[in-house]
This record gives C-alpha cells, structure tokens and sequence, in this order.
C-alpha cells in the first residue's frame, strides 16, 4: 500500500468496499442488473446465464461493491448459503412477469430469511422487482405482496420497480442499499 492509498485511508477518502450477495431465480435479471451498473466502459455486450457464481465489482458515490452473482438454476441455489456469513447486504431480484414461479422465488426467500447465518443479523435486502418492462409483469406493490415482504420485520428492506436492460429503477434501489450499509457501519 503506497503512501497516497494509507493518506487517502487514514483521512476516510478511500470507498468502502462491501460485499453484496445477488440471489434470485434463474432469469430473473440479476447479471444484468449487476452489469447495468457497472462503468458503461466495463459493461459486457453479451449476458449468458451465471453456471455457479461471477463477482463483479460496481462504485457508487462513496461505496465499492463486490457482489457475488449467484446462480439461480434450481441445483446451484445451495451454493448460495456458502456465502452467507461474509454478506453485508442482499440483492434479491424477482422475475415480475413470472407469476408461475412466484411460489418458488418467495420459498427461497423464506429459506435464506431463516438460515442461520442470515436470521439474526440485520442485514439490509434490496428487493428489485425486475422485468418491469413486459406485458404480464406485476406490479413492486403485487411482487411484495405475494412474496409477503411485509411480515420482514428484523432486517430493513426496499423494493424498487426495475427494468434491467433499460437501466430504469436500479440507481434508486442502489441508493437505499448504500444509505442501509453506511447507517450500520457509523
């Protein structure tokens, strides 16, 4: 570490990085979100379903963010538990025009809020309620209905509507994410 980095440190210039655990089902949007909010100089042209876990790095103002893109295919999600206890924060992207699978999204959510490493911590989640953008998407409002988000009562959480590909959503759901993570570090 150099002279200007320990400076920049000691004088509390240098971001903070945290990191954020980005689950959801498979073909939710989290890869895209993920690269959305990347420098647009970083952002691949090309998004192919994550096999396993990715980690891809974005700043905000005053935050670095590693995030661990994991897999939503049905025989990865264990994976995501491995994970758990290093977390800060939680993106959890749900497919809002998959009403089908709406069922299955909120018992993987039921199933992270009550594991161990997660259930007694207050670790903020960010909810984006993706795919806005299509003809059968519900509602932020339905999406936290149906997935029954108000009966989280220990962990401070927000649902922002989002359309991924477009970018729309996700700077405002990065803004409450980054207000969470520094109200619990102060």
């Amino acid at each position: 570490m150099g002279l200007l980095d320990r400076l920049s440190g000691f004088l509390g210039l240098r971001k903070k990085e945290v990191h954020v655990l980005c689950l959801g089902l498979d073909n939710s949007g989290k890869t895209t979100i993920i690269n959305k909010l990347k420098p647009s100089n970083a952002q691949s042209q090309d998004i192919v379903p994550t096999i396993g876990f990715s980690i891809e790095k974005f700043k905000s103002s005053s935050l670095s963010f590693t995030v661990f893109d994991m897999s939503g295919q049905g025989r990865y999600r264990n994976l995501w538990e491995h994970y758990y206890k290093d977390g800060q924060a939680i993106i959890f992207v749900i497919d809002s025009s998959d009403k089908l699978r709406m069922v299955v999204a909120k018992e993987e959510l039921d199933t992270l809020l009550n594991h161990p490493d997660i259930k007694h911590r207050r670790i903020p989640i960010l909810f984006f309620a993706n795919k806005m953008d299509l003809r059968d998407a519900v509602t932020s409002v339905k999406v936290s209905q149906l997935l029954c988000l108000e009966n989280i009562k220990d962990k401070p959480w927000h649902i922002c509507a989002s359309d991924a590909i477009k970018g729309e959503g996700l700077q405002e759901g990065v803004d409450w994410l980054q207000d969470q993570i520094q109200a619990v570090k102060t």
